[in-house]
């Protein structure tokens, strides 16, 4: 597997992209509420991507996605397609964005929640997020890929959830996806070494139940087997020579 490490150029510019991405979800916050589609809020990220940011938004048309964003709710893994779906009280929603610049990517997710959500659900989600700071955290040149997935499976299992494995993260920079796949199980001391240069996301994909998922008619929206609840947190990161730096971190 031959994995590109890239220039202290190309870092700078992955930086901006990931600032731009956060900024969206950042934006995105006071509109995520109760009586909203997740296609309004797909065209209030569009036009702030577009119009705004003066930035071009990754996941229009990509490999035919039709939308700016992917809006999962509830028991949605990853990839879901905005629509006239309204959100109500309870729900969870994460919603993925990636921004380029430059010919760059900055790609991250964050999670939701719609008024009062379950206690359930605010423990899976509070699981998910620590998971990836955790793994993010070890990051350092010599760090094996199978310790980033050790790190979040051994956490998530501890607290009774499941790791999803039919998704993983992925290595970043002009190209959306490229190596090294980022999988979030695994065992210690296994998979590539990290070098400084290296960037990628990590973006568990916790579930409430079982692993397992299936793929909805659309060709795009997997949802957990059991239809128990899922979350996911998504950043992009730089192994740096002294650990790590988080490209798509909110300034709040």
């Amino acid at each position: 597997m031959s994995v590109e490490i890239k220039t202290i150029e190309q870092q700078e510019k992955m930086r901006i992209a990931g600032k731009l991405a956060s900024e969206v979800l950042d934006m995105i916050g006071e509109h995520v509420k109760p009586g909203i589609s997740t296609m309004e809020l797909d065209e209030i990220c569009n036009d702030y991507i577009v119009n705004t940011q003066k930035t071009i938004p990754a996941n229009v048309g990509y490999r035919g996605f039709p939308a700016t964003t992917c809006t999962s709710i509830n028991h949605v893994v990853c990839h879901g397609i905005p629509s006239n779906r309204i959100l109500d009280e309870g729900d969870v929603i994460n919603v993925d964005v990636t921004a380029i610049i430059e010919e760059h990517y900055g790609d991250t997710s964050r999670m939701f929640c719609i008024g009062n959500t379950s206690v359930k659900a605010n423990n899976l989600i509070d699981a998910t997020y620590e998971s990836m700071m955790k793994a993010i955290k070890i990051l350092k040149p010599g760090l094996r890929l199978g310790d980033i997935g050790h790190e979040i499976q051994s956490y998530v299992e501890d607290k009774g959830f499941s790791v999803v494995k039919d998704f993983c993260g992925h290595g970043i920079s002009t190209v959306f996806h490229e190596p090294p796949n980022i999988l979030h199980y695994g065992k210690k001391n296994t998979g590539l070494e990290l070098s400084p240069g290296m960037t990628f996301t990590v973006e568990p994909m916790i579930n409430e139940g079982i692993y397992d998922t299936k793929l909805l008619k659309d060709g795009w929206t997997a949802v957990t087997k059991d239809k128990s609840l899922s979350a996911q947190f998504e950043h992009t990161i730089g192994v740096t020579n002294e650990g790590y730096e988080i490209f798509t971190l909110s300034s709040d």
